[in-house]
């Protein structure tokens, strides 16, 4: 059995099942990325929740895993070379838990470099501009008084729905070909506008193809789990 007595962050959330990769998270869009990841790989796993107070995000134990003090991160017991290996930043265990799997990263290169593509634009645009905005709209930054925060990314989320839009347009079902983790990536961002209440604001029903994408990922019975992993409660 692994032995993962070495990591600190075991300390504050005990392994019950130290044999299987440890998360670390909160149901968030980035949370649920890799919890939906782990359900539609079939890969054993032990859920930890993480809230996002500083007493757990900015605790020891959690920034001995996670030192960008943010969730989700992992521990995976039987990492390369059958060595236990942490890992945090979604994107990177969203791509470690593919080649891990061999599923959802592309049947080839070129697959599997669309496919990165893909998420790097939901890392880089759709999450922090999605984020922001609500941040400004709904969040702590409401209280500003200058309309330009608002406004600016408003703007641009708009234009990154506008990009998703044209690019599912052409009949497919999912963003890089089949379903890969590319999506696992994207659609729980796109659920961000309901929760800051945000959806007239970005005209999210001028998106049909968008509003289709995310009903079939929603659908899927791994997702529905991936919501509730951990628990808020």
């Amino acid at each position: 059995m692994a032995d993962l007595s070495d990591f600190p962050i075991t300390r504050r959330w005990p392994a019950q099942h130290p044999d299987r990769i440890q998360l670390y998270s909160f149901p968030t869009p980035n949370g649920v990325k890799v919890s939906t990841a782990l359900e539609e790989m079939a890969l054993p796993y032990e859920a930890h929740k993480v809230t996002l107070a500083d007493a757990d995000v900015r605790s020891p134990e959690f920034l001995s895993v996670s030192p960008n003090n943010k969730i989700p991160a992992i521990i995976d017991p039987n990492g390369p070379d059958g060595q236990p290996l942490p890992l945090f930043e979604s994107g990177a265990i969203l791509i470690y838990l593919a080649d891990k799997s061999g599923k959802f990263i592309g049947r080839n290169g070129a697959e599997r470099a669309t496919i990165i593509q893909w998420l790097m634009w939901q890392m880089g645009g759709l999450g922090p501009m999605f984020g922001q905005l609500g941040h400004f709209y709904s969040g702590p930054g409401k209280s500003v008084q200058d309309p330009y925060p608002v406004q600016r990314f408003v703007d641009e989320a708009r234009r990154l729905m506008g990009v998703f839009e044209k690019h599912m347009s052409d009949g497919r079902d999912w963003v890089a070909g089949d379903y890969s983790i590319a999506d696992m990536a994207i659609a729980p961002w796109l659920r961000a506008p309901d929760f800051y209440g945000t959806t007239e604001l970005l005209a999210w029903d001028d998106h049909p193809h968008l509003k289709a994408y995310l009903d079939r990922f929603m659908a899927r019975p791994a997702v529905q789990v991936g919501l509730v992993t951990p628990p808020r409660d």
